[in-house]
């Protein structure tokens, strides 16, 4: 069997730590590097009912874009970031994130979530090496691009403003991403797709002439997770790789 160090230089080779850009802090963040894994549940984000789940499994280990520990933790006591890195302590869980390497890394977060809305990669949004430009073999209308998005991403709504334009060249950054909205001009984008949008970045898309569209945090990030559970269940046959069941889309629409 496998121990945690060796799926996290798997891990590492998937999405170089080097990617990471400076204010995060991806990595192999809890646990022992030689406890053998026989089960491992793969996350988008670790949350206290993502910790049961795994637990429930008997997983040795969680794998997650999201980092479990991101601010600096002054104490171990229940609730917030510090108590989920204590209850993985005590149920032995280890845990290993990949964030914004994820993010960046050829195959990672980014070329998934384009390649998932029609387009292919030809090149990063931002000078960070952050979200992907392509173009749709086809324009298409925004009303049927909409809902080509909600299908694909699994979205219970999407935010968005009107540019007035068919989609064909299309920008798109997984998470929080409306800081790069005039990356996506420059780049001659109709359309960009990202989450997190403020009221006053809509205003600036619509005074731009863009179509801006928010297919939430989750909903845009989440696509990475069974493809980079199939890379692992590849290199690691003997694991039992799992998707967690229990995580989902946090915001509704009423």
């Amino acid at each position: 069997m496998p121990n945690i160090q060796e799926i996290y230089n798997e891990l590492c080779r998937i999405a170089p730590p080097e990617l990471q850009l400076g204010f995060d802090n991806a990595g192999f963040l809890i646990g022992h590097a030689e406890r053998e894994v026989r089960c491992a549940l793969v996350s988008l984000d670790i949350t206290t009912p993502v910790i049961e789940e795994a637990a429930a499994l008997g997983a040795e280990l969680i794998v997650a874009h999201h980092p479990v520990i991101f601010r600096g933790i002054k104490s171990l006591r229940p609730g917030g970031e510090a108590g989920r890195a204590l209850l993985l302590a005590e149920k032995g869980i280890g845990a290993i994130c990949m964030h914004t390497n994820l993010d960046i890394a050829a195959g990672g977060v980014n070329d998934v979530l384009i390649r998932l809305l029609g387009a292919e990669p030809e090149e990063a949004l931002d000078a960070d090496g952050c979200g992907r430009v392509g173009t749709l073999p086809e324009a298409l209308p925004l009303e049927g691009f909409l809902a080509l998005c909600k299908k694909r991403l699994h979205a219970n709504g999407l935010r968005y403003v009107s540019g007035g334009r068919p989609v064909h060249r299309l920008a798109v950054m997984g998470g929080a991403g409306a800081d790069a909205l005039e990356y996506a001009v420059l780049k001659g984008c109709d359309t960009y797709v990202t989450s997190d949008i403020k009221y006053h970045v809509f205003l600036e898309a619509a005074e731009m002439g863009i179509n801006f569209i928010d297919a939430d945090h989750f909903c845009t990030e989440n696509p990475v997770i069974p493809v980079l559970t199939q890379r692992l269940r590849e290199a690691f046959p003997t694991v039992d790789f799992r998707i967690s069941q229990v995580h989902g889309q946090t915001a509704r629409f009423f």
